[in-house]
C-alpha cells in the first residue's frame, strides 16, 4: 500500500498489460487520464447552505476547489431557470488523481456495507468507467455529525485504451474490485 499508484503503474501494470494484450509499442498500453466527481443537487441547489455544504464535502473528499454547474437552458417543466446552479464538479489529474484513486480503493469502497465489487456494466465501449457511490459517508474525512442529508455522487475515471477489455484490465490491475458477471 505505500507504493505509489503511479509507481505500480510503471512498474507492474505495463507488464502485464503488455504481456496481456501483445502492444507493439508502449504508447498503445492505456493509462489512467482523469478522474470527473460530479454531485448533481437537483431543487435543492437552489438552497445556498445546501450548495456551500457540498462544495465543501467535495472539496474535503479531493482536495481540489470544485466548481459549480449551472443550467444552459430554462425547462419550465423542471421549474429551472437559466444560469441557474444544479451541481458541482471537480476534475482529478496527476498526484490528485493517483491520491483518490488509491483512497477510493483502499478505505472508501471497504466501508460500503454489503460490498461484493463494483458492477463491471459501468464501462463504455472506449473503457472508460463509471460508477455512483450513494453517500457521502463512506468518506473517512466527512464526519457524519457535519451531514444533515445523504447524498451521493458519480464518479468517472478516464482512461486511454481503445476497447472496454483494455479498460477492465487496467483498471483490474490497479486493484480496483470489479466483479465479474
Amino acid at each position: 500500500m505505500t507504493e505509489c499508484l503511479k509507481e505500480k503503474y510503471k512498474n507492474e501494470i505495463i507488464k502485464n498489460l503488455i504481456s496481456e494484450f501483445e502492444y507493439k509499442n508502449i504508447h498503445q498500453v492505456p493509462k489512467l487520464v482523469k478522474i470527473q466527481i460530479n454531485r448533481g443537487l437537483g431543487n435543492a441547489a437552489s438552497n445556498n447552505s445546501t450548495l456551500k455544504q457540498s462544495v465543501n464535502e467535495i472539496r474535503t473528499i479531493t482536495g481540489q476547489q470544485p466548481i459549480i454547474t449551472k443550467s444552459k437552458k430554462a425547462i419550465a417543466g423542471f421549474k429551472l431557470r437559466e444560469n441557474e446552479p444544479i451541481g458541482v464538479t471537480v476534475t482529478l489529474r496527476g498526484r490528485y488523481m493517483y491520491s483518490f484513486l488509491q483512497r477510493l480503493i483502499n478505505l472508501v469502497l471497504p466501508r460500503i456495507r454489503d460490498f461484493n465489487g463494483l458492477n463491471i456494466n459501468g464501462f463504455d465501449k472506449y473503457g472508460n468507467y463509471n460508477f455512483g457511490l450513494k453517500t457521502q459517508l463512506v468518506f473517512p474525512e466527512i464526519s457524519y455529525e457535519s451531514v444533515d442529508q445523504p447524498r451521493g455522487l458519480n464518479i468517472t475515471i478516464v482512461t486511454t485504451a481503445n476497447t472496454k477489455k483494455e479498460g477492465i484490465s487496467l483498471l483490474k490491475n490497479y486493484g480496483l474490485p470489479l466483479k465479474s458477471n
